[in-house]
């Protein structure tokens, strides 16, 4: 698969989500002091995300 989240403990023990496709990461996510809030995060991008306006500020 392509594209894929993927969930990670950083430096400082926070959770953080990826987002990545063919091994590039996209974007990333603010630290999470639960696996479960990041979780949440992802659910919440996958939910709303598809919806969501596009802002041009170029």
């Amino acid at each position: 698969m392509a594209h894929k989240f993927e969930i990670w403990k950083d430096k400082r023990g926070e959770f953080r989500v990826r987002f990545k496709y063919n091994s590039e990461t996209m974007f990333s996510t603010e630290g999470y002091s639960s696996k479960s809030s990041a979780q949440n995060a992802i659910d919440s991008i996958k939910k709303n995300g598809p919806g969501a306006a596009v802002e041009d500020n170029s």
